[in-house]
């Protein structure tokens, strides 16, 4: 998982799996999106193919990326704890908010 941090800390990558979230790419589509050079944005897609990341399926003279969910997956699963840690610290503070709300109404 430090990997695909690590990978998606550089913002032009990050910005590529966000396009690849809506469906696969050709490199000269994601590199007009992104207002990159094709060289550029071929970097950074193979940084993200070693990764794991993405994958590329050549079709013709074409090359086309689309994402790939495992470490997507992972990295939700991960996320999960802290969410039910968040989750309890908001309900948590809605019943202290309650209290301090009935105890306005008291008065």
């Amino acid at each position: 998982m430090n990997l695909t941090f690590k990978t998606l800390a550089e913002p032009n990558r990050l910005h590529i799996v966000e396009l690849l979230r809506n469906g696969p790419l050709t490199v000269g589509e994601i590199a007009e999106q992104l207002g990159l050079r094709q060289p550029q944005a071929s970097k950074h897609l193979r940084v993200l193919s070693e990764a794991g990341l993405v994958e590329v399926q050549a079709v013709a003279n074409r090359r086309i990326y689309k994402l790939l969910p495992g470490p997507f997956q992972e990295l939700d699963t991960w996320l999960e704890s802290y969410r039910r840690i968040w989750e309890e610290g908001f309900d948590r503070l809605d019943d202290y908010l309650k209290k301090l709300q009935e105890k306005e109404d008291e008065e």
